[in-house]
């Protein structure tokens, strides 16, 4: 069983899917759960259903990733309330055309470049900021992990919704490394976990995997908490595919 008594984690999305399910489970083991979005009144419903059960503490935080300051605040107020900062899972992020609510036929020369803008600075930025932000704390601890969230699109690209993959291969090579590397020396691992397609929406059921399936939430979850674990302190400086055989696949299936 693992056991998170005595430990903090921020989830960043976490009003909802993966960031939610994370600081779920987080929770239920034990520890503590600082949950951070921009949707005040479902995150506070969120933290209310978290903290009923009895088992961690859940606070909840406004805050918009692309806003350095708020996520000093954030920073700030955890230390406040917990006093310690030990893993940052960020799991805010989106592709700019659906979360814009942009018009599917556009060509990519033809999405307002402040589509875009909002796509990079939240899928790629926020997590930068994050590090920026919390790496002090964590070396003050000698300790701390970040768990960036990658996409299976880093890898393949997307040549109309170009913005999510450069912001994703972003996190799972150039910043899950670089952070790796800073923190050899203060007790900080980075790991990026990279899924395919996640039945977070049903349309995710239509891209293909070796498996034949989309994953269960739960499975992706189950990896971050894995290594966020005793048993998980080996790994770091790595993007780990969750992807059920996509990434294997003969690029013409």
């Amino acid at each position: 069983m693992m056991d998170f008594s005595n430990k903090t984690a921020i989830s960043t999305g976490a009003a909802s899917g993966m960031g939610l399910l994370f600081a779920e489970n987080f929770a239920s083991l034990g520890g503590n759960v600082v949950l951070c979005d921009v949707n005040k009144e479902a995150l506070e419903k969120c933290v209310d259903d978290i903290n009923q059960k009895g088992q961690g503490r859940a606070i909840g935080l406004v805050c918009d990733v692309r806003n350095y300051e708020e996520i000093c605040s954030v920073r700030d107020k955890t230390l406040e309330t917990f006093g310690s900062i030990d893993i940052v899972a960020n799991f805010a992020g989106g592709y700019g055309r659906r979360m814009q609510k942009v018009d599917g036929s556009l060509d990519f020369t033809e999405v307002p470049i402040e589509v875009f803008d909002w796509s990079l600075d939240v899928n790629l930025k926020g997590p930068f900021y994050f590090a920026h932000a919390v790496l002090g704390q964590m070396k003050k601890q000698g300790s701390g992990l970040i768990i960036n969230i990658g996409s299976i699109t880093g890898a393949e690209g997307s040549g109309q919704g170009m913005d999510y993959p450069v912001a994703k291969a972003g996190l799972m090579y150039g910043l899950t490394k670089s952070i790796a590397q800073y923190g050899a020396g203060h007790g900080i691992r980075c790991v990026c976990v990279s899924p395919g397609p996640v039945l977070t929406r049903a349309n995710m059921s239509n891209m293909k995997t070796l498996l034949g399936r989309a994953a269960d939430p739960q499975e992706i979850i189950d990896l971050c908490l894995f290594i966020a674990s005793e048993k998980g302190q080996f790994i770091n400086g790595e993007n780990i595919m969750i992807d059920g055989g996509r990434n294997a696949m003969g690029r013409w299936n």
